[in-house]
């Protein structure tokens, strides 16, 4: 019963980002953070997928993650996956509405925030810079949407400088609001190590 919820929230939270990062964030080239920040960025310039980038770049995390942290490996193979099969599937309805870039960028911050958030309180996750916020979380016992928030902000100056002010100033404001998001929702999680 405890794998069946675990992947009812894996799709919902892979659901919420994939809508987060189509519906509001790529409209108006906006980033969030980390690997799926750099998988934009690879999408914004040169046209490529931006789950299968997620997917690829993914892969040296996993490797140390099968070394050092196996449970963690585990937990966050399947949310890495979904989550980038979600993004791509929903790619195409980009297009569908706009809403004012600002105000995009807020609902898109959250409900990414809302996905990653949702993984992270069922102790699994999309992976990327999210499972390495993780790590980091469990050894310093800081919160992970701060640990977010803080890898997230490279990733958005250095696609800032790639791409455009816009594009940094409205991922800073989506970063701001997957981090409070995130670190509301993953509050009460306990540390056991």
């Amino acid at each position: 019963m405890n794998f069946i919820k675990k992947a009812i929230i894996i799709i919902i939270g892979s659901i919420f980002i994939a809508l987060g990062i189509n519906y509001f964030l790529v409209p108006y080239k906006v980033l969030d953070g980390g690997i799926i920040g750099i998988g934009l960025i690879a999408n914004y310039l040169w046209g490529l997928k931006a789950g299968l980038m997620i997917i690829l770049l993914s892969i040296p995390i996993f490797l140390i993650a099968w070394y050092r942290y196996r449970d963690y490996f585990y937990n966050s193979l399947h949310g890495m996956f979904i989550s980038s099969f979600f993004i791509d599937i929903f790619h195409p309805l980009k297009a569908l509405f706009h809403i004012d870039a600002v105000f995009s960028s807020i609902i898109g911050g959250i409900l990414v925030g809302v996905g990653i958030g949702l993984m992270l309180k069922y102790k699994t996750s999309t992976g990327g810079t999210d499972l390495v916020a993780q790590f980091l979380s469990d050894r310093t016992g800081i919160n992970v949407g701060v640990l977010i928030f803080l890898i997230d902000a490279l990733v958005i100056l250095s696609g800032g400088l790639l791409l455009s002010t816009d594009t940094l100033l409205l991922s800073v404001i989506t970063i701001l609001f997957v981090g409070i998001t995130t670190s509301l929702m993953t509050r009460n999680i306990v540390n056991t190590s």
